[in-house]
């Protein structure tokens, strides 16, 4: 893939307002030197979302979104990274470099033919259907109306081995790219011949609307697989992919919710009725990839599924994909059909009100989890208790850092009585008042109070002219500090934002983040001297963790006449420091 070099993200978010790419989808109202809204990415009350012009970011108090017109753009329009920097790019009127080696050149260009190939089929099979009474009274029959079938472009691969094959395979180049497509299959004798044949056709498409690959769906469910898909291609990878996300996307302008199905049906009956937030894993279960698109696009995520065993162990195996990525502001619920019904015919039967109702009933993640657990458990016995035990601590330790982590744990111990304040029923033996320690009062780390100054105004890293020495020491977070003035040195006119864009995905990055919303007292003046008696303090320490690192090894092996020479000049400047 094409790198876009890191000189030209800090340009583009230089000449990006971030109040004003966030303004136009964001009522935002001026509080002082930001903006401010209810947040976009959570549901509140009060407004606790904010956007600073001066550090060119956003931060929400509530849920703890933060980024920069970037990251917004991904997260707001659900964007890719390169269709964000795209799209700011064309607001700058700027053009995006992108450095490429021949290798990935190629690279693009069959990626361009594919889509093309992709694009070609579809067409091919939306003409069939138009030709193709069959086809046309199925879903007539499925009430599908004209508005859906172009909104998913269906289409019908006609009865016959080589109908496809002879429409598009015009010579052997063409042939290998359709085979390519995943729109071939061979046989035993090397025979070549259409995939898909006397099957309604459903494009699969990526987050760009692009069509990567087909679903088939039989007429009858005695005509072989109910549904086929396209084999994995360079384009398609069924366990990153979902069904009728980009329709998601191109009906809601914010995504309060999505609903996972099993069929491509379902999804299609959905949208007809008019629940315009179904999408559908592609003949796979949920994988960690669909968890994480799911939660990209939307806070709230329900999984339906029929009520059978394997219904609930398809909903288990979307638990222990989903488990890892419930931060706090994420909800799952699980919500199982009666035998025999799917979301396409309770949809029917019902109609949208009804199954809205349904989904207000669903099953919390929460719930989903213990009652599974404790299913084929006796908790009425110790023993029950430490198995629940066993298999539940596992699975919570995977839950991020939060308040529902805590909860679940919380929960796991009143079930168990392991851990917790879950000791009810058990006589309370009287305890010892723990000795009272009285905690020093808290002091500001050096590093801290240095690294929030260069948040607040990364220009200040210039006054120190590069004269900072403390490489080496020896405590949290230098190291860090020392990557920010290095990259405001090399960018002297970098902003907060951009900064800040430097640490996308690394762990830092939170705490970047939050530091970064803090609003610090004093002005420019005071920060200027704050950031350099820090930076004083660090080379004293580093000149004592150095004094202390040759006592340490006279004591071991004792000095050779360089060490020598350097605790005398060490020992010179202490006493200066002195002085």
């Amino acid at each position: 893939m094409a790198r876009i070099p890191d000189a030209f993200i800090d340009d583009l978010l230089a000449r990006s307002d971030i109040v004003e790419v966030v303004g136009s989808r964001v009522p935002l109202k001026r509080q002082g030197k930001e903006y401010a809204a209810r947040c976009p990415f959570h549901d509140e009350r009060s407004a606790s979302f904010t956007v600073s012009p001066t550090k060119q970011f956003y931060h929400c108090f509530g849920c703890g979104a933060h980024g920069t017109a970037i990251s917004f753009l991904m997260n707001y329009d659900r964007l890719e990274f390169l269709d964000a920097v795209d799209e700011l790019a064309k607001r700058a009127g700027m053009e995006v470099p992108r450095s490429e080696n021949p290798r990935s050149a190629q690279q693009q260009d069959d990626s361009r033919e594919l889509y093309s190939a992709l694009d070609a089929a579809t067409k091919f099979f939306q003409k069939n259907l138009e030709g193709s009474e069959k086809a046309r009274s199925y879903l007539d029959g499925r009430g599908v109306d004209e508005e859906n079938r172009a909104r998913f472009q269906i289409g019908y691969a006609p009865d016959g081995y080589s109908g496809l094959r002879d429409a598009l395979g015009k010579d052997e180049r063409r042939m290998k790219l359709l085979d390519r497509a995943g729109l071939f299959s061979k046989n035993d004798r090397g025979h070549v011949y259409d995939k898909f044949r006397d099957r309604v056709m459903f494009p699969i498409f990526d987050r760009r609307g692009r069509v990567i690959a087909f679903g088939g769906r039989v007429f009858e469910k005695d005509d072989g697989p109910k549904y086929l898909n396209s084999p994995e291609t360079a384009l398609f990878h069924k366990g990153r992919e979902l069904y009728g996300l980009w329709q998601v996307r191109q009906a809601n302008q914010r995504i309060e919710r999505l609903i996972v199905v099993e069929g491509y049906m379902d999804v299609v009956s959905l949208f007809q009725f008019g629940v315009t937030q179904a999408v559908a894993t592609l003949g796979t279960a949920t994988t960690p990839d669909h968890a994480e698109l799911l939660f990209r696009n939307a806070p709230d995520v329900f999984f339906c599924f029929d009520g059978d065993a394997a219904g609930r162990r398809a909903g288990w195996k979307a638990l222990e994909s989903v488990l890892p990525r419930m931060k706090d502001g994420r909800q799952a619920f699980f919500l199982f059909l009666p035998d025999g019904e799917d979301p396409d015919s309770i949809v029917r039967k019902e109609g949208a009100e009804a199954f809205d109702e349904r989904l207000k009933q669903a099953t919390p993640l929460s719930q989903f989890f213990f009652d599974e657990l404790t299913r084929e458990i006796n908790l009425g016995t110790l023993d029950g208790k430490a198995r629940l035990a066993e298999r539940a601590k596992p699975m919570l330790a995977q839950i991020p850092d939060g308040a529902f982590g805590d909860l679940m744990k919380q929960q796991l111990a009143q079930l168990t009585g392991l851990g917790g304040n879950a000791q009810a029923g058990r006589p309370q033996m009287p305890q010892r008042a723990a000795p009272r320690t009285i905690q020093p009062a808290a002091k500001r780390s050096l590093v801290r109070g240095a690294i929030a100054v260069l948040l607040q105004q990364p220009s200040l890293a210039l006054t120190l002219g590069g004269k900072h020495h403390f490489q080496g020491l020896r405590l949290p977070g230098v190291e860090l500090l020392l990557e920010l003035l290095g990259l405001v040195e090399q960018r002297p006119d970098i902003s907060t934002g951009a900064l800040l864009e430097h640490f996308d995905g690394r762990e830092e990055q939170a705490s970047l983040h939050t530091l970064a919303a803090q609003t610090l007292a004093g002005d420019e003046a005071m920060w200027t001297v704050e950031l350099h008696d820090a930076v004083g303090q660090l080379e004293k320490q580093l000149l004592f963790q150095r004094i202390d690192d040759l006592n340490a090894k006279q004591r071991q092996q004792g000095l050779d006449d360089t060490d020598k020479y350097e605790m005398r000049e060490l020992l010179k400047a202490r006493a200066n420091l002195r002085l």
